[in-house]
């Protein structure tokens, strides 16, 4: 299966080479099971009791996976679970990490998922919030200036479209409690969180200022 997702991505990768800033659906795995995780999910952690797992995006989360590669990034955000999940534990949810946009070091653009289904990408703000992960962010593999351009184009292109709030970095997330779009009911779940680095997240806002996005609250 991993095969044969993997040979539609690079078929995919060389017909998209030649159109910059095309957005290149490349789905995960959404099938029942992290349908009913997703709902779940909702349920339990912001007290959204949906019927389905739309949401309305006010803001727009940037990330590192990282992860080295396009395609080690796409296998750990397909599967409907987290590896090693274990059903029996109560309240600790089995809803794999994903995003809704993968943008690879030479800043082709992926669409992993729609931008108005919940991807599970940041702890009290996935009910409002559209993931863009960026491949690598590690010393040895740092973001690139290709993925900077691109992450440009898809807030354009997302605060066209939606009402779009306010646009962060996934460390400032916490900033958020106890603000209107701060959701999580667990106090005491938190991870500290460094990407994509405030150089990246402030270049990208910069170049993105005549929507005027509000500032992240300052706690």
């Amino acid at each position: 299966m991993k095969k044969i997702v993997w040979i539609v991505i690079s078929t995919l990768m060389v017909a998209s080479c030649s159109t910059q800033k095309e957005i290149v659906d490349i789905p995960i795995l959404f099938n029942q099971q992290r349908v009913d995780l997703t709902k779940e999910y909702l349920q339990q952690r912001y007290n959204l009791d949906q019927d389905t797992t739309t949401i309305t995006p006010k803001m727009v989360v940037l990330h590192w996976t990282a992860i080295p590669t396009l395609k080690k990034s796409f296998e750990a955000f397909n599967p409907p679970t987290l590896p090693n999940w274990r059903p029996d534990l109560v309240n600790v949810s089995g809803l794999n990490v994903s995003a809704h946009f993968l943008v690879d070091q030479d800043g082709t653009i992926y669409r992993l998922m729609p931008e108005t289904v919940m991807a599970r990408h940041t702890i009290g703000l996935n009910h409002c919030a559209i993931g863009i992960e960026n491949v690598g962010g590690t010393e040895g593999k740092p973001l690139t200036k290709k993925q900077l351009r691109a992450n440009i184009y898809l807030v354009n292109y997302l605060a066209s479209k939606y009402e779009i709030e306010y646009v962060i970095g996934h460390q400032e997330y916490t900033q958020f409690e106890g603000h209107p779009l701060w959701l999580e009911v667990d106090d005491g779940y938190r991870t500290t969180k460094t990407d994509p680095g405030m150089d990246f997240v402030n270049k990208v806002r910069k170049a993105t200022k005549r929507f005027n996005f509000k500032p992240v609250p300052n706690n």
